[in-house]
Parts: structure tokens; C-alpha cells; sequence
């Protein structure tokens, strides 16, 4: 028996083009008829748009090549709205000259306080140092005076116990000497000097 087959096809076709370059992709419909040389055609001129666009130059994710936008100190302090002239107008953090200057005279007081505490502390002395949050310590003056590894007066304190920071030595540089774990830093104001003997706290054992 003799017949015929009919293949029937879509008279279209799809291609999905991607980039290696850029994050780019898309699908273009071609007529099934298109000869070899009219696809060509059409890809590489697809590929000339991509390359234009600056994909090849990394424009799209290097963003040193992206200009960018300076406003100097001056210019943006002539700026009416802008965060800095909100604070202005609103008196906020250091625009308000009052609160910053209390603050500054506050820490002027206290900082007299300290160095009037310090004139009053000799090296030798014994003493209590009362520090917030912590147990009272019992030891000796050892240092009085400015430290570079903080402003201010600072008293340099060897404990009875092994209840400081360091031998002495902060930040490279040697204050005082005494045992490792048994120095301590600390301001003047949470200085005691009194007659506080040394307890010997081997006294129960032999």
C-alpha cells in the first residue's frame, strides 16, 4: 500500500544568545527558512551592540571607572538641606554650643579634680583603690603623674595580691616595677591613702 507522510514543522525557530562578558541573555525568533549567513549576520551584530555597551570594558562592575561625586567641606556648608544644616538649625550633638560647652567645662572640673587628687598621692604611700564594679584592692603608691598610653594623671598601684594588670610595664614602656598580674593604673580620684597594713596571707599555713 502505497501512501505519503507529511512531516509538519514549526516554520520558526528559537536561539537563546548569552553573554560570557555581562549578565546578558535573550532569545530571538528566526524564520526557519533564514540561510546560514543571514544568522551570522544577525549574531554578530547582536555581539558588536553588546561589546558597545561597555560589557567588555567592565564598566558595568568595576566601579573605579564610575565618576565620582565631591562636594568640598566649604560648599557643603553653604547647603540648605543638607544633614549638617538640619543639625544646625535643630541645635543637635556638637551645634549645640551650650551642651558641648558644659561638656567641655565638666571635663575641665573633673580633670582639676584628678590633678588636685594626684598632688595629694606620694609614691611609697599605701592605699585602698576603690574602682566601680570591682572589690576594694589593698597596695602601694608606686607612680604619680601623666602616662603616655592616656591623658590625664593616673596613679600606678602595685597590689598585695595578684589582682592588676601588668608588671609595671604598659605599652612598651616600664612606669614602675613589681610583680606580673600585681600592677594596675588607675585615675587619682579612686585613690585612698591611709595606714593600710600589708596583710600576710600566709600567716595560717606553715
Amino acid at each position: 500500500m502505497d501512501g505519503q507522510v507529511t512531516i509538519v514543522t514549526n516554520p520558526t525557530v528559537n536561539v537563546r544568545l548569552t553573554s560570557t562578558i555581562i549578565s546578558f541573555e535573550t532569545q530571538r525568533r528566526f524564520n526557519r527558512g533564514i540561510s546560514v549567513a543571514e544568522l551570522k549576520k544577525t549574531v554578530s551584530f547582536l555581539a558588536q551592540v553588546i561589546d558597545r555597551s561597555g560589557g567588555q570594558m567592565g564598566e558595568f562592575t568595576d566601579v573605579s571607572k564610575v565618576e565620582k561625586f565631591e562636594l568640598s567641606d566649604e560648599a557643603y556648608d553653604k547647603k540648605t538641606d543638607s544633614a549638617r544644616s538640619f543639625m544646625k538649625k535643630q541645635r543637635v550633638g556638637r551645634f549645640n554650643e551650650e551642651e558641648v560647652a558644659k561638656k567641655k567645662a565638666d571635663l575641665a572640673a573633673r580633670e582639676e579634680e584628678q590633678k588636685a587628687a594626684a598632688d595629694a598621692i606620694s609614691v611609697g604611700s599605701r592605699c585602698q583603690v576603690h574602682v566601680p564594679g570591682q572589690p576594694t584592692k589593698v597596695g602601694t603608691v608606686m607612680y604619680v603623674g601623666t602616662a603616655d598610653f592616656k591623658p590625664g594623671f593616673w596613679v600606678g598601684v602595685k597590689y598585695d595580691e595578684p589582682l592588676g594588670k601588668h608588671d609595671g610595664i604598659v605599652e612598651g614602656k616600664r612606669y614602675f616595677d613589681c610583680e606580673n598580674k600585681y600592677g594596675a593604673f588607675v585615675k587619682p580620684l579612686s585613690v585612698t591613702v591611709g595606714d593600710f597594713p600589708e596583710e600576710d596571707y600566709g600567716l595560717d599555713e606553715m
